[in-house]
């Protein structure tokens, strides 16, 4: 009889653990997301001028266009291609500094931002390693000003103060680096000045 009892006691306690940990912690969560983090829970989503969603406040995106800010190259094209069966992913591209390949690509990047005028830096020309980072340095940013002032043919300090807007500082004021999360720039911009 003793051992019928231990067989259901450890039934019912495997049941209310499968309650409270399947059930009701991922339901507290999914409330607790929404109601306390609702812009956070559903993916940052940044909408447009006309309230179009355009992106992720999290996820970078390619900008190549002389009117909006350069984003950081991607190994993983920002996994927008829809023809890539990995689209979704996220990587960098793990090839070392002694392979040519990379050598290609990064000389690549530095005469296209020669080419427009931008002065390079490293997170312009170096991937990162999720391949999806929004934010460029703050000195990335003004490496671009005079490309995008001329292009849109906007005073450099205006942009500059865009700049400023949309700049993170360091997480609690010590961890980590400031950044530009580039999409709120370009955003910005095009609030500042609609495409014409």
């Amino acid at each position: 009889m003793s051992q019928l009892r231990q067989i259901n006691k450890a039934i019912r306690s495997t049941f209310a653990l499968w309650v409270l940990t399947a059930l009701l912690y991922p339901l507290l969560m999914l409330l607790s997301g929404q109601i306390a983090f609702s812009f956070q829970a559903n993916g940052s989503l940044l909408t447009n001028s006309q309230g179009r969603v355009v992106g992720s406040a999290l996820i970078g995106q390619p900008f190549r266009s002389d009117r909006y800010f350069w984003s950081r190259p991607s190994s993983i094209d920002y996994s927008t291609k829809p023809e890539v069966a990995t689209t979704g992913t996220s990587g960098a591209s793990n090839l070392a500094p002694s392979n040519p390949e990379l050598l290609k690509r990064i000389q690549k990047e530095v005469t296209q931002l020669k080419q427009a005028n931008i002065q390079p830096t490293a997170d312009l020309v170096y991937t990162s390693g999720s391949g999806l980072d929004p934010h460029i340095s703050p000195e990335a940013a003004q490496a671009q000003v005079q490309h995008v002032s001329t292009a849109r043919r906007i005073d450099p300090n205006q942009i500059q103060k865009l700049i400023d807007k949309n700049t993170d500082g360091r997480f609690l004021s010590i961890f980590g680096e400031p950044g530009v999360n580039v999409l709120k720039l370009n955003l910005a911009l095009d609030a500042l000045q609609p495409n014409l």
